[in-house]
């Protein structure tokens, strides 16, 4: 595996962690819309700095398993609590983080999550991507992009969220990881990067927060491929960048506007 330089960039109200910052982490188009987002945060290497501050905007607690919607606070899905018979598998339910408010679909076959780093599906990802909460990671199968949308934690009422952040693996490539934010309507809230890795762990993350919830669909490129069984990372001599996900934080669902 090979990496690059530590990039570490905030825009909008951020506090720069380190590194180089950026006024173009949201592409294009940013500037032109009315909502802004309260703070983007983007890091790679050691995450700690950028998840405390992440955190904190987002809000506290963590409300973990509590019945919903909260007030306040933020949900974690870190997929180390996915049983066994849904680990490994390309049928992994689309409503199964429901209580907390998440549901993931793709265009692909299903998503999976795994515990030896999609090892099973071909050997060489075994040194290319690292869990980051051990040991579970998460992707979607026969594609390289996946959708989340949110509900009130526990029902069928489409939710919105302040905020979202998400953790990738092996991100090689510039561009090769990102979120596309919309809110229930459609109106899209901006383009955000995953900044390339920095280093043998391979973390990278970009968490996006509004001054208040809005956003009510997420999609999620992870990757310039789909996993697959004759298809290496760009770093173990293949044509493109492969990349997974780890933790998703998201602000507390409560009903959409």
């Amino acid at each position: 595996m090979w990496y690059r330089r530590s990039i570490l960039a905030h825009v909008g109200l951020a506090v720069a962690l380190g590194g180089c910052n950026s006024d173009d982490a949201a592409g294009p188009g940013l500037g032109d819309r009315l909502d802004q987002p309260l703070r983007v945060i983007q890091a790679n290497g050691d995450l700690t700095a950028a998840l405390t501050e992440f955190r904190a905007v987002i809000g506290e607690p963590a409300n973990a398993g509590n019945a919903g919607p909260q007030p306040g606070g933020r949900r974690e899905i870190r997929w180390d609590g996915v049983p066994a018979e849904q680990t490994n598998t390309d049928a992994f339910p689309a409503d199964f983080f429901r209580g907390a408010g998440l549901i993931t679909t793709t265009d692909g076959i299903g998503t999976r999550v795994s515990d030896n780093d999609f090892a099973d599906i071909n050997p060489s990802y075994a040194a290319e991507f690292e869990s980051f909460s051990k040991v579970r990671t998460f992707m979607a199968s026969g594609s390289s992009r996946m959708t989340l949308r949110f509900r009130l934690p526990g029902s069928d009422t489409e939710g919105v969220v302040s905020g979202i952040g998400i953790i990738f693996s092996d991100v090689d490539r510039d561009g090769a990881a990102h979120i596309t934010l919309y809110t229930l309507d459609g109106q899209n809230l901006g383009k955000y990067l995953a900044p390339v890795r920095s280093d043998s762990a391979g973390h990278s993350f970009v968490g996006v927060v509004f001054d208040r919830p809005l956003i009510g669909r997420v999609e999620v490129t992870s990757g310039e491929a789909p996993l697959g069984t004759a298809r290496n990372d760009l770093s173990g001599g293949g044509a493109q960048d492969l990349v997974v996900t780890d933790d998703f934080l998201f602000g507390e669902p409560q009903p959409g506007s």
